[in-house]
């Protein structure tokens, strides 16, 4: 059987899979605040990008590396093609991290094989040595992907398996790319491969799945009960699709159904150990931070983290929590971080109690940024009598959005009512000439018109394409959190804000959006999961083994 940790590894690749959900394109700044969140929340390895990919996200796995990664810290890992450009490039972005991970990768299906790589086995048989031992030779720490594994020859995966390990990997990972796998199916695989490989005692078996037919977690725990140790996961579920395996369901079911799980790690039922590293009162913040950041609401009635997920609305249902929780209960929420925590902050209070909650509440903010958050926080409280904990999130996350704002939102006014045309005037600047432009337009709506508005001052190309309000806490002077998401050339992007005039965070948010898709321009991203590579990039790639 392969080598066994004794536990669940976690390895979070929100930053790197996760951030490639339509849209959810994050900048370097949110990236670390996530990652820190994830160090908080104690997963294994950050998979923190995949450094080719472009010069931005070559910076944020450097930062990454740089900032959260530590001895006593998650291991660091960067995404690359078995190439040696992508492996070169992964190695020099993750190399500040004392525990770093190069992570590589080849497609293995005969489907990939034939219509996106266009070669045969034999030439994969060729490439993975090479570039695992050209992996080795930077780190310690390699770990190898058979791409779309589920859709493979059995015979063929298990020999490109051996001679990764054979040539130094460390962990071998089996995905199911296109979630095409079942539960039956993906736990006799993993079965079979630990009966089939020769070596599979020297290297950690990892899976990574989405979510395509609704079966990425159940997945995952069936490959559990049948060795595998190391789980590839994203908060909230986001990634490609419709996204991949989710983090706090996993970490959950492993928690509450421990003693089933037990056994299959050859422990007592009853052992209390948990079986993973998580710190499960993280998880709700971590998910409200990654869906702030991302522009990518949770749905009600998602598991653990959604708003529903604690809510009981059957009177049969209330009847029976009334008189104990367990009738209808299976997780304390406070398990998972939910609470109504609520602080005695308001118009009078400073600098550093608010630094002193912020900090109990996990965020370590630098002078600037607390600065900011400080002068938001009192604006608020001049509108608003309490101050939550999840009003202070809401500060915390826009701080960390868009510092590369081609435009900024200086003014915006609204008139609207049952016997008048919704009219807005916005006052727009533009950084890159430090001019200021003010537009008055007409909409169906007040939000329409701040829209249109932006669009007339802005002159970007996009189509709305969704827009959504929540409140974050109850009562007529709650913040009330925006997001809109708008398409350009067939790409989304989002944008988030948070007001207690939702006119005002609906201009933000569009703002944000308008400068993501401006930002996004500037950058050239290569894909993972295609290998979109020009001339001199494929003949590298062919070559790289010589």
């Amino acid at each position: 059987m392969s080598r066994d940790p004794g536990r669940i590894l976690i390895f979070d690749t929100t930053l790197r899979d996760g951030e490639q959900s339509p849209g959810a394109s994050l900048n370097l700044e949110e990236k670390l605040a996530i990652a820190q969140q994830l160090a908080r929340l104690g997963v294994d390895i950050i998979e923190a990008g995949f450094p080719f990919a472009s010069p931005g996200d070559f910076k944020a796995v450097n930062k990454i590396a740089n900032v959260v990664g530590g001895e006593n810290g998650p291991i660091i890992c960067g995404l690359a093609r078995a190439s040696k450009n992508d492996i070169k490039a992964c190695f020099e972005a993750v190399s500040p991290a004392p525990k770093k991970r190069i992570h590589t990768f080849i497609a293995t299906s005969d489907i990939h094989l034939k219509h996106k790589l266009r070669k045969s086995r034999k030439d994969v048989l060729s490439i993975v040595p090479d570039m695992v031992t050209y992996a080795k030779s930077f780190v310690e720490d390699v770990e190898f992907s058979c791409e779309d594994a589920s859709r493979s020859e059995p015979e063929f995966l298990y020999e490109v398996i051996k001679l990764a390990i054979s040539a130094g990997a460390t962990t071998i990972n089996i995905p199911d790319t296109v979630g095409f796998s079942t539960p039956s199916e993906f736990g006799s695989l993993i079965n079979d491969i630990n009966k089939n490989v020769p070596n599979i005692d020297e290297a950690v078996i990892s899976v990574h799945g989405h979510n395509d037919l609704g079966l990425a977690v159940a997945n995952f725990l069936e490959a559990v009960k049948n060795g595998a140790r190391q789980l590839e996961c994203t908060i909230n579920g986001i990634g490609e699709r419709a996204g991949n395996a989710s983090l706090e369901e996993l970490v959950m079911a492993l928690h509450v159904r421990k003693s089933l799980f037990n056994t299959y790690f050859k422990r007592d039922p009853e052992s209390p150990t948990p079986l993973t590293a998580v710190r499960t009162k993280e998880i709700t913040k971590t998910s409200r931070l990654v869906s702030n950041l991302t522009g990518m609401n949770v749905q009600p009635n998602k598991a653990i983290v959604g708003a529903n997920a604690f809510a009981h609305e059957s009177g049969i249902h209330q009847d029976g929590v009334l008189k104990n929780r367990l009738t209808y209960e299976i997780i304390d929420a406070k398990t998972v971080g939910l609470n109504d925590n609520k602080i005695s902050l308001g118009k009078l209070s400073g600098r550093s109690a608010v630094r002193a909650r912020l900090e109990e509440m996990g965020y370590d903010l630098s002078r600037e940024d607390l600065n900011d958050a400080f002068a938001r926080f009192k604006d608020l409280a001049d509108r608003k009598r309490e101050i939550t904990d999840r009003d202070l999130e809401a500060i915390v996350s826009e701080q960390v959005q868009l510092p590369e704002s081609k435009f900024q939102l200086i003014h915006v006014q609204v008139s609207c009512g049952s016997s008048s045309k919704p009219t807005a005037t916005v006052t727009l600047l533009d950084t890159d000439t430090n001019n200021e432009k003010t537009a008055v337009a007409i909409g169906t709506g007040p939000v329409d018109a701040v829209c249109e508005a932006l669009n007339v001052l802005a002159k970007v190309p996009n189509e709305l394409i969704e827009f959504s309000v929540k409140s974050v806490t109850e009562g007529i002077d709650a913040l009330g959190e925006v997001t809109i998401r708008i398409r350009n050339n067939n790409k989304i992007y989002s944008g988030h804000s948070a007001d207690t005039d939702v006119v005002v965070a609906a201009a933000n948010a569009f703002v944000n959006a308008l400068n993501r898709l401006v930002f996004s321009e500037k950058k050239n991203s290569i894909h993972p999961q295609f290998d979109n590579l020009d001339n001199t990039e494929k003949k590298v790639f062919l070559n790289s083994k010589k």
